[in-house]
């Protein structure tokens, strides 16, 4: 390499790839290394959380680390650059300004003059671990916090800082804080903006040019255009400014035994699923109680078998089992509802879905073709899909593609509940707890082992009837377990 060479051409820079289908952003948990380490093509670097799972990024060359672009616990975009790495560490010092300088998302941009072609196609993707990944261009979901290690170089208004300031001190929102209007930036060419904002400003009748950016190179937000859209309240009618004034006796203050945490990771994303699954799917929700003594029976049995050594065997296994052979025997409750298309999509597999309760969340990895599996190879995959979400080591691909789901309330202790359907499946099956309870058995009163079954399903894509009918094959399944084989 010659010196010419030794710039920019040395210096790579690896940009957070997008680990999941879709995905725009993850959080940079731990970094495995520092500057001046070295590093090779597949070593693990760093530990980022993404909506689904925590995801370890390996390097995709060999060199020395150059700069640390952000620190851990910072949430940073995809195509993002992370790290620089000195792929020719042997040819002398690295130039001055041949790396992406830290807390940099991406080279500046010229704010003389506007893109060609702003609402254009990229005409590229970076390489990315799953799938195509994000745009580079692509429009950031919302405004973050400014984070240790990557600043936005935006300067905050001292109005507003104290606003924000004393609203985390009372617990509850502050009023916003009057401010004296900003000039317009001056720019010589089109304002910069991305079209989803363009389009923002249009709906809202609001001039881009006369609107201050404070995103990055002078990019005009969706939080710019929302702020000049907001009416600036008069210097008279501004609030008088608060005064602590101290509680009352016998009065508690309740803001100083509260936490906040922010929403972000695997809870955020629960949180939006859900919502979306409750309020767009129709929701249909069937009980049965069963005698399971004769599958607890079996579930001691099966664990002496050799064909089951090693193998984790419990009743979440069978249940597991009965609801793939009642698909199987109505094998239309296994479908999707495709909106966009305005199609029902029958699936000829079975990904069967699992509610994983682990310290970072809920999660839902499946069993892919759950359906044709031996009763041994699905222990073997049940009993490794716990394991990994217990350890928090899920990938993406392992919770994505689910069909129908499972989820164990009875390790709780819980009868049984009204489970939300995952997004893009057709049913939900809760398991309850066990229990010893009188029941009428051969026509007298004894103890049995007795659990309730709670079914939801889609009503667009299950009829009542259909769901009715699933749901009983599980509980006569369950009651009397032979029929594994004799329906199977």
């Amino acid at each position: 390499m010659t010196a010419s060479t030794t710039g920019a051409q040395r210096i790579r820079e690896f940009k957070m790839p997008d680990v999941g289908e879709g995905l725009t952003e993850a959080e940079i948990l731990k970094w495995y290394v520092q500057p001046g380490d070295t590093v090779t093509d597949g070593q693990v670097i760093c530990e980022v959380e993404t909506a689904k799972a925590a995801v370890e990024l390996p390097i995709p060359y060999d060199g020395v680390v150059h700069a640390l672009h952000f620190d851990e616990g910072v949430t940073v975009d995809v195509g993002t650059s992370i790290i620089a790495v000195d792929t020719d560490p042997g040819a002398g010092p690295v130039p001055d300004g041949s790396a992406v300088p830290d807390g940099s998302a991406a080279p500046a941009v010229d704010t003389t003059a506007a893109p060609a072609e702003e609402d254009a196609e990229p005409q590229g993707r970076q390489a990315v671990l799953v799938g195509y990944g994000a745009a580079p261009a692509s429009t950031k979901r919302r405004a973050r916090k400014p984070q240790p290690g990557a600043s936005t170089g935006v300067p905050v208004q001292p109005e507003r800082a104290n606003a924000a300031l004393q609203a985390e001190v009372n617990g509850r929102p502050a009023a916003a804080a009057p401010v004296a209007p900003v000039a317009p930036a001056v720019t010589t060419g089109r304002p910069l903006a991305k079209p989803p904002v363009r389009k923002l400003a249009k709906d809202l009748g609001i001039d881009l040019a006369t609107i201050a950016p404070t995103g990055p190179d002078g990019i005009i937000t969706r939080e710019d255009v929302h702020a000049a859209a907001a009416p600036v309240p008069s210097v008279a009618a501004a609030p008088e400014p608060e005064v602590a004034v101290p509680a009352a006796a016998g009065v508690v203050d309740t803001a100083a035994r509260e936490r906040r945490v922010p929403v972000k990771g695997v809870r955020k994303a629960t949180a939006q699923a859900m919502v979306n699954s409750a309020f767009t799917a129709p929701h249909v929700t069937e009980f049965i109680t069963v005698d399971v003594t004769r599958t607890m029976k079996l579930v001691q049995e099966l664990k002496q078998d050799p064909d089951m050594a090693g193998l984790r065997v419990n009743p979440l296994l069978l249940v597991a089992k009965a609801f793939l052979v009642a698909i199987k025997r109505h094998p239309e409750v296994n479908a999707a509802w495709d909106e966009a298309n305005q199609e029902i999509v029958y699936k000829d597999y079975v990904n069967l879905g699992i509610a994983a309760a682990t310290p970072r969340g809920l999660i839902v990895p499946n069993i892919k073709d759950a359906g044709v599996k031996t009763l041994p190879q699905l222990a073997a995959e049940l009993g490794e899909l716990v394991a990994t979400a217990r350890e928090g080591k899920t990938s993406p691909a392992a919770m994505s593609g689910g069909t129908v789901t499972i989820t164990n309330v009875g390790v709780f202790g819980v009868d049984t509940g009204t489970p939300i359907l995952n997004p893009g499946e057709s049913a939900i099956l809760a398991f309850g707890a066990v229990k010893l309870q009188p029941w009428v058995h051969k026509g007298k009163v004894k103890p049995r082992q007795v659990t309730t079954l709670a079914l939801s399903f889609d009503h667009r894509l299950i009829d009542g009837e259909l769901g009715s009918k699933l749901l009983a094959d599980v509980a006569a399944i369950l009651e009397y377990p032979k029929r594994l084989i004799t329906w199977g």
